[in-house]
C-alpha cells in the first residue's frame, strides 16, 4: 500500500475515532461474507459503522487521536471495528447479538467465530466483559420508561386512594 494512501486511511480513522462515542473491537475470523454484509447493514441501520482496517494503522490512528490507553493485546489477528456515533450502546448490542448467534450456529463444530475483544468507551479502554455488560443494558427508551413508571407510581397510588376515600364518603352519605 502506498505511503500516501496509508496516511489518508490513518487520517480517516482518526476522524472516525474522534467522532465515535464508542468503538467495539471484534475478531471476525470465520464469519461468512453474507453474514458480514448483513452485519454492516444492521450497524448502518442503527447509526453505527463497521469496518475492517489494518491493526497497525488503527494503532497509529489511536495515538494521533490522543488515546493514551494501550490496545496492543487487542490488535492482534483479524480485527474489525464497530463505531457508534449517535448511541454508544448500539455497536456493543449489535456485536453481542452477532457473537451470540455465531456461538449458537457453531456450537456443534466447537469452533469460535466472531468474538468481542474489547472496546473504547468515551475515550477509555474497556474489556470484552464490559462491552457485553453494556450490550445487555436496556435501550434508552426502556430506561426512560422505567424511570417514568417509577416516578408515576406514587402519584397513581395517591389518585387511587383519593378515589377510594371519595367513594367511601359517597356510600356512607347515602
Amino acid at each position: 500500500m502506498a505511503t500516501q494512501m496509508k496516511k489518508e486511511l490513518v487520517a480517516e480513522l482518526v476522524e472516525k475515532i474522534s467522532k465515535a462515542q464508542s468503538i467495539v473491537l471484534v475478531d471476525y475470523q470465520g464469519i461468512k461474507v453474507n453474514e458480514e454484509t448483513a452485519l454492516r447493514k444492521q450497524m448502518r441501520d442503527n447509526g453505527a459503522e463497521y469496518l475492517v482496517a489494518k491493526n497497525r494503522l488503527f494503532k497509529i490512528a489511536l495515538a494521533e487521536a490522543g488515546i493514551e490507553d494501550k490496545f496492543d493485546d487487542l490488535l492482534e489477528g483479524t480485527t474489525a471495528f464497530a463505531f457508534g456515533y449517535n448511541d454508544p450502546v448500539t455497536p456493543a448490542k449489535v456485536a453481542y447479538e452477532v457473537e451470540t448467534e455465531q456461538a449458537r450456529i457453531n456450537a456443534k463444530a466447537k469452533k469460535t467465530v466472531f468474538t468481542i475483544k474489547g472496546g473504547l468507551l468515551t475515550g477509555k479502554r474497556v474489556d470484552a466483559s464490559e462491552v457485553v455488560a453494556l450490550a445487555k443494558l436496556p435501550s434508552r427508551e426502556q430506561l426512560l420508561s422505567m424511570v417514568l413508571n417509577g416516578m408515576l407510581g406514587p402519584v397513581r397510588k395517591l389518585a387511587y386512594a383519593t378515589v377510594a376515600i371519595a367513594d367511601k364518603k359517597e356510600n356512607s352519605a347515602e
